[in-house]
């Protein structure tokens, strides 16, 4: 990964990359300097499932598929993980919404391509429904290696599929503030997102079971209670003096700030089944921040995180149907509702903030998202009661994502 600082006019692409145009550097230059960037760009990565065409298993072929990619300089947007059934995808840095879906069109084409040389095909969603984790190889790489020596199985069992939302800052303190007040969104993020209800061949009766995986690992949860990046550098080094991390990689958070892009990086999404509704999640991130940073509707104390538990196993159990929990001043104050209507909620209020069609039209898709209830999870639920094969209800989600006219609302 390209980790230097880079001109306000330069290109960027790699994981976890999206920093947005960055400024010269600003801000502390102590233990973990934060890197400036330009405020509410954004960039995506995605995760996606690599199957066969047999039975639509995964299919340990990332590798070769790297070779496969053309032309040659995408392959600085096209990343091995941890299991060689696996495959990244890097946007670069994005201002709107429907750029950012036209540069996946190229991205896409070219991974639909090189897996046509293999005979495989492509699909997002969060867990592949019927693959067991002893089953999948470690790819090579001294890191994978690595993490799987210190993770034991865990490595494996994290061959699940997620989107990675960046969105830029312009410093440290920002960056913190915008951490946690992403936090309260994450059950929107979840539900927005679900897209892995079958898990190791079965129905797992949640609308996100990828959720689940995610959080076996330490360090993951919630970033700590700091609002100024200086407390945060303190925090930072005492770990790392302790040799509890060796980088900010180590944290699995659902949100983390990455100062040498300039971002914060939303980490609880499942890898959608179509590269429109991740480049709309996208969007979505970037309306918030806007609001966010400009209202700056909380207060972040030492209970932030009260209720986040309970709302985001809600999200992950329940999608759009699940309760979230809103703590008020007081006990008569707080109450539950649905989180689909704390979404119509939020929507309204980011119509201010709306700077161009392609935004509207985010803020209307996810509004009809919101009031049917719809999900990719129930797509894939309603495609394997119809076909009662898990093995076709995979291949129908490759085709989906491979560029396949999707149902309306994937429009």
């Amino acid at each position: 990964m390209n980790t230097e600082t880079l001109n306000r006019n330069e290109t960027v692409s790699a994981a976890p990359t999206h920093a947005a145009h960055v400024e010269q550097p600003q801000g502390s230059a102590g233990i973990l300097p934060f890197t400036s960037s330009s405020p509410f760009t954004m960039g995506i990565e995605l995760e996606l499932q690599l199957v066969n065409r047999r039975n639509y298993n995964l299919a340990s072929d990332a590798v070769d598929l790297l070779n496969w990619i053309a032309p040659r300089e995408l392959k600085k947007q096209i990343k091995l993980e941890m299991t060689q059934g696996m495959i990244e995808l890097n946007s670069n840095i994005h201002t709107r919404v429907d750029q950012l879906v036209e540069e996946l069109k190229g991205l896409r084409a070219a991974l639909n391509n090189g897996a046509r040389y293999l005979n495989i095909d492509v699909s997002g969603g969060g867990a592949h429904p019927f693959q067991h984790w002893n089953e999948q190889r470690i790819t090579p790489s001294e890191r994978f290696h690595h993490l799987h020596e210190k993770y034991g199985y865990l490595a494996k069992t994290f061959t699940v599929f997620g989107q990675h939302i960046h969105i830029g800052v312009p410093s440290g303190d920002d960056a913190l503030y915008l951490t946690h007040a992403f936090s309260r969104y994450v059950p929107h993020f979840i539900a927005l997102s679900a897209a892995s209800p079958f898990y190791q061949g079965a129905d797992t009766r949640f609308d996100s079971s990828r959720s689940n995986v995610v959080r076996a690992f330490p360090l993951s949860g919630t970033a700590p209670v700091h609002t100024k990046w200086a407390e945060f550098e303190t925090y930072y080094d005492e770990l790392m003096q302790m040799g509890i991390i060796a980088s900010m990689k180590d944290f699995y958070w659902d949100i983390r700030p990455k100062p040498e892009y300039g971002t914060v990086e939303i980490r609880v999404c499942d890898t959608p089944l179509t590269i429109e509704h991740a480049a709309h999640l996208g969007a979505y991130a970037q309306l918030l921040a806007r609001w966010v940073l400009t209202e700056r509707p909380f207060t972040v104390t030492d209970d932030f995180y009260l209720l986040y538990q309970y709302n985001r196993f809600e999200a992950s159990r329940f999608g759009l149907n699940g309760m979230l929990a809103l703590h008020g001043a007081t006990p008569s104050e707080s109450r539950k509702l649905p989180i689909f209507e704390h979404l119509l909620q939020q929507l309204q209020l980011l119509e201010p903030y709306v700077q161009n069609e392609a935004e509207q039209h985010t803020l209307q898709r996810l509004r009809r998202m919101a009031l049917d209830r719809l999900s990719d999870a129930g797509w894939l639920r309603q495609m394997f009661a119809q076909r009662g094969s898990l093995n076709d209800m995979m291949r129908l989600s490759s085709e989906l994502w491979m560029g396949e006219t999707p149902p309306p609302y994937f429009q």
